[in-house]
């Protein structure tokens, strides 16, 4: 393997076992939010327990998350000096942003998060809860504009030629607001939410099979279904937000996700299929006209096709590969709407908790948002490709120079091997956890958290 081949997948391996971590901090975050709110309000010692519970494994995810994106950080001056020197600008803007307005507000009240229900206030304590919660959002608010300013570049010029070319910003807002940002944001923390809700819907299943812990397990479990039943709407509409985005700003990468070689009107949807890409043919199941009326609203509309938009082949994405991501990713989407709201009208038949091969459904659940994130994010990249920046740098020219094949290949070992353990790690953690269950002590709070008396008769 060359060092470019294997630069890209060292990369790809790091962030995406890093990208398990982070959404199911920003999704169990929301699910605090709630878990403590529910708390406060009712007052009910049982909502106090799975706040704690639900911020031990909180806490889990975050040390592991934190760990595991420092080494991205690295592998840019290592691997990638060309393209960072080309984009250092813009990156160390959103960079800094991302440190100062969300790590030091989430790990600032952390400690408090963790360490303070017996310390400070429950109404200090819940705000600590909701800036942490803000804290993981916004991580994500800077780091998806980063991204999204590789796929759709705004608010900048080039200065200097060749090697020293670089990306200088020009107006900032135009940069956070580049014209992918705020729809792949929204469709990314609605991922996000599906992850820490499916965690929290899976244990909670698990639970009721075991018939233990039943009341936290009943009650969890409805917040968990809750978020992410909206969650996994409005990924269809986000999602749906994004695929018209993409079909304006990165035609190519549309055709390639669709298989779409000619320039159609009445272009159909394809449902599943596999492309030939020797042949330029794609064999599918398909509808016609949805995709022509999915992306414009018009069946008549025409949707350009790889042959006219990338006559050279060197010039479009590995087809069959973004196809094949881009179609998994829909079909786990489109099976979390439908485990949702089965499970909703479950519940809302009084049902959900004694059918039992239901509840086995959702122990499985949890994998769904992390295998569709991962999938999700697999089709954005690869059908960016040839460009590392859309456009303007592509990939190949954003090599370092002095880096050799074999420094890499040793790194990449190095990295499985400890990223397997640190999974190994993750996952006997949380099962211990999960097989310790609440803990009794927490339905009784203390110190200043102690519940509020009655008012006497």
């Amino acid at each position: 393997m060359d060092v470019l081949l294997l630069s890209r997948i060292q990369f790809a391996f790091t962030i995406a076992f890093h990208y398990i971590y982070p959404p199911l901090s920003i999704g169990l975050g929301v699910t605090l939010v709630i878990m403590e709110g529910l708390w406060l309000k009712t007052n009910n010692p049982i909502y106090h327990q799975m706040a704690r519970f639900w911020t031990r494994v909180f806490a889990l995810t975050f040390a592991i998350g934190v760990a595991t994106g420092i080494v991205m950080e690295f592998e840019f001056g290592t691997n990638w000096a060309t393209y960072s020197r080309y984009v250092g600008d813009v990156f160390g803007s959103a960079l800094a942003a991302e440190g100062i307005f969300a790590f030091f507000l989430e790990s600032g009240f952390l400690a408090i998060l963790l360490f303070g229900w017996d310390k400070v206030g429950r109404k200090l304590h819940y705000f600590a809860t909701w800036m942490v919660c803000l804290g993981a959002h916004f991580s994500a608010v800077w780091i998806v504009v980063a991204n999204s300013w590789m796929q759709t570049p705004a608010g900048f010029h080039v200065v200097g030629e060749g090697l020293d070319a670089r990306a200088e910003i020009t107006d900032f807002w135009a940069m956070v607001f580049n014209p992918s940002a705020m729809d792949r944001l929204s469709h990314t923390l609605c991922g996000a939410w599906q992850a820490g809700a499916f965690l929290v819907v899976s244990v909670s299943a698990f639970y009721l099979l075991r018939r233990k812990h039943l009341d936290f397990a009943q009650r969890s479990l409805k917040v968990g279904l809750a978020v992410g039943l909206v969650a996994s709407l409005l990924q269809l509409v986000t999602g749906h937000d994004s695929a018209v985005g993409v079909s304006r700003h990165q035609p190519i990468k549309m055709a390639a996700f669709e298989g779409q070689y000619e320039s159609l009107t009445n272009a159909p949807l394809t449902l599943f299929g596999w492309v030939n890409e020797s042949e330029e043919r794609t064999y599918s199941l398909e509808v016609p006209g949805l995709l022509s009326y999915l992306l414009h609203g018009d069946t008549a509309a025409e949707v350009k096709g790889l042959r006219e938009l990338a006559p050279d082949p060197a010039d479009r994405p590995p087809v069959n590969l973004t196809f094949q991501f881009y179609h998994v990713m829909i079909a786990i989407g489109f099976g979390m709407i439908a485990v949702s709201l089965t499970a909703a009208v479950f519940w809302w038949r009084d049902r959900l908790f004694q059918t039992r091969w239901l509840l086995w459904l959702l122990v499985f659940s949890v994998l769904g948002p992390q295998l569709a994130n991962q999938f999700g994010w697999y089709a954005a990249e690869v059908g960016r490709q040839p460009w590392i920046v859309y456009d303007l740098l592509r990939t190949s020219e954003g090599i370092s120079r002095v880096v050799q094949a074999e420094a890499v290949l040793g790194s990449l070992i190095l990295f499985a091997l400890i990223y397997l353990l640190l999974f190994a790690v993750f996952v006997y953690l949380l099962n211990d956890k999960i097989q310790h269950g609440p803990d009794p002590s927490d339905l009784k709070p203390t110190g200043k958290l102690s519940p509020r008396p009655e008012p006497s008769a």
